[in-house]
């Protein structure tokens, strides 16, 4: 039975390959389905790969190899909560090793376009203190980060 709500995400061919890259990747995840086009469709041909049913991080998705009319932006984007920086590296650089790119903020976008924000829950936590004199020092110094340095982050909460 179809889930009530998915996310539907649109790739050019490679649905497959980013779920796997997915699921070996982050917590909790996991493909599910692949199902194949039972007829030819203006990007692909009977049999291809059409739709990719998987889980990142306990949120259903399907991934659409819907061709390159659809392409991701950062109106769109996971944002995954570490626990330590050896957490934030890992994820970190299985995005950026794995043909992704660097942004800033902790943002950051895979192969496939597709935007991740990881976030370190002590950065979150730092932004809303309600010492607001050091939330406002943890954002500053976050604004100059690409990947979030906790140790920073820490340092500029104290001042």
């Amino acid at each position: 039975m179809p889930r009530k709500n998915t996310l539907c995400l649109c790739y050019e061919g490679d649905a497959l390959d980013a779920a796997t890259f997915y699921a070996r990747t982050f917590p909790d995840s996991h493909v599910e389905a692949v199902h194949h086009a039972p007829g030819d469709y203006p990007s692909g041909k009977q049999g291809d790969v059409l739709t990719v049913e998987f889980t990142v991080m306990g949120i259903p998705c399907l991934g659409l190899n819907g061709g390159p009319l659809f392409k991701h932006s950062e109106a769109f984007s996971f944002q995954v909560a570490t626990d330590d920086q050896a957490e934030t590296d890992r994820l970190w650089q299985a995005l950026i090793d794995n043909g992704g790119e660097a942004s800033v903020c902790g943002w950051c976008k895979d192969k496939w376009g597709l935007s991740w924000q990881i976030i370190p829950r002590v950065l979150t936590e730092a932004i809303s203190s309600p010492d607001r004199a050091a939330a406002k020092r943890a954002f500053e110094a976050m604004m100059t980060m690409t990947k979030i340095d906790i140790a920073a982050i820490q340092a500029a909460l104290k001042g």
